[in-house]
């Protein structure tokens, strides 16, 4: 083990967190800011590239300050990010050349219905491991080539780059000099064969896509450059990329197949290492690259992806003012034994994994005049469970293995209501890490394996240590009723937003 610090930018759908962390892995320093969300139509939702790398920069200044260290003692910079996330921009003067489109956008949901028509889902998904849903990058890109007045012809002239979050911040880091993204990202584009580990051709055609516009491929642990665009007078390598929750797949050690995580942001992504064989699911989950180390062999996960949890808690305090922050929902539905029959479907922006429908959305249901804002918090928290053991189930029938545990991540993870219900829900343990923040640990750790901080996995795994772990405490028959009236939910939530 070296000496040094490494940094993590940890570039979400809602803020940027920069975290530092030594060479023991311990955090030295955190530093985090929101960003403007914006929502021009019903089910659109996009960022400002622009704004995100202001954002980045304010908070990576904040965290040296913080952490009391010249940039010169950092010994490499990881990213991870919001994955799925469009950003095209002009390859000469580096500006956006319109918003980024969020991996929560609807847009392209009638693009995706046509493509399933047309019986195209199961070579994509064949080729991909993904199911054609809006969630991924490839039909946002060809919507804004086909919307935006002379951006085709500018994008097969070659001005155009394409991006998901992780290559427009190596391009911004590395001052313009780097146009490449990681195995991770790339496999959640609808465009990357992950068996053969390239951009594929018949995707490209199918989609219109010119091939002039997509970075370069690279593994997710290698030097890709060096920070000018934040350091101009330091030689900081730029040295980790990995997508959201791949990275926090690795920050949980889960190094062995079998091994699973779930991480509760402003969605929740479970995921659980299948080695370096790609298991193709049967129960509509997602199949996926988990990283490449270096010029090592790829290894893949199946993956369930829950497109509102956190967002949710957001939702009541934004949307509806039943809150002033987030980490009130503990008392609140701590103050309630159960949340009086009341269940929350939050399909807000539809609902991903297993379900897959684009046209469900939101749903409360069971309310009487006694429901309270406490029932209402109780209910958002238990459908994160819900919505987990949905996923949970689905993968262990897939992959035949039976979870021991859950390893959780993410601010929610703090939730002690949310993750005892988790586990009575699962009727297994769930252990939360003393870094819970482990999607910004994993691309530290990635970044800090290229260059030297840290020697082998097997080192890293030595780092890992439980906080918390909660044993189920609820009775099968209870949990079981509870999850029936879920699903019925469920099924009145889906496909309201379809024309009649």
């Amino acid at each position: 083990m070296a000496e040094g610090y490494v940094l993590a930018i940890d570039q979400g759908t809602t803020g940027t967190t920069i975290l530092i962390f030594d060479a023991g892995g311990g955090l030295c320093a955190r530093a985090y800011s929101e960003f403007t969300q914006h929502y021009p139509r019903g089910g659109w939702v996009e960022h400002d590239a622009l704004e995100i790398w202001a954002v980045t920069r304010r908070v990576v200044d904040e965290a040296i300050g913080a952490a009391g260290i010249d940039p010169g003692a950092l010994s490499a910079i990881g990213i991870t990010n919001q994955r799925e996330t469009v950003v095209l921009w002009d390859r000469r003067t580096g500006k956006p050349v319109c918003p980024a489109v969020v991996w929560q956008d609807r847009r392209t949901a009638d693009v995706c219905d046509r493509l399933r028509e047309a019986g195209h889902e199961d070579w994509i998904r064949a080729k991909t491991g993904l199911v054609i849903d809006p969630y991924f990058s490839g039909t946002k890109i060809a919507w804004l080539l086909d919307h935006i007045d002379g951006l085709r012809d500018r994008a097969e002239a070659g001005e155009i780059a394409f991006g998901t979050i992780d290559s427009w911040l190596v391009w911004q880091l590395t001052g313009g000099q780097a146009h490449l993204t990681d195995v991770t990202n790339a496999s959640r584009t609808l465009l990357f064969n992950i068996a053969e580990r390239r951009w594929d051709d018949d995707l490209l055609d199918l989609l219109r896509i010119p091939r002039a516009i997509l970075p370069e491929v690279r593994s997710s642990s290698e030097v890709y450059g060096t920070a000018s665009g934040l350091f101009p007078d330091r030689t900081v390598p730029v040295a980790g990329i990995a997508g959201d929750q791949q990275a926090a797949l690795f920050g949980q050690a889960c190094y062995a197949p079998g091994m699973a995580k779930n991480t509760y942001g402003t969605g929740s992504f479970v995921l659980m290492n299948t080695g370096t064989e790609p298991v193709f699911s049967n129960e509509r989950l997602l199949t996926t690259i988990a990283w490449q180390l270096g010029d090592r062999p790829v290894e893949y996960a199946l993956e369930g992806a829950i497109f509102v949890t956190g967002a949710g808690v957001q939702w009541l305090r934004d949307g509806l003012g039943l809150i002033g922050a987030a980490a009130e929902t503990q008392d609140l539905a701590a103050s309630v034994p159960d949340t009086g029959d009341v269940y929350f479907v939050p399909a807000l922006v539809g609902l991903g994994a297993p379900h897959w429908d684009a046209y469900a959305r939101g749903l409360i249901i069971g309310a009487t005049r006694g429901t309270t804002r406490a029932h209402l918090a109780r209910a958002t928290l238990e459908a994160m469970a819900y919505q987990t053991r949905d996923v949970v189930e689905a993968m262990m029938r897939d992959s035949g293995v039976s979870l021991s545990e859950l390893r959780a991540d993410g601010g929610a993870s703090a939730n002690d209501v949310l993750m005892q219900f988790q586990a009575d829900s699962l009727g297994v343990p769930v252990v939360v890490p003393a870094i819970a923040e482990t999607t910004a640990l994993g691309a530290a750790y990635l970044a800090g394996l290229a260059t030297g901080v840290w020697s082998d996995q097997a080192d890293l795994a030595l780092q890992w240590r439980a906080d918390r772990r909660y044993e189920p405490a609820m009775s099968a028959e209870t949990r079981d009723r509870l999850h029936r009236r879920w699903l019925r939910a469920v099924a009145l939530a889906k496909g309201w937003a379809r024309d009649d």
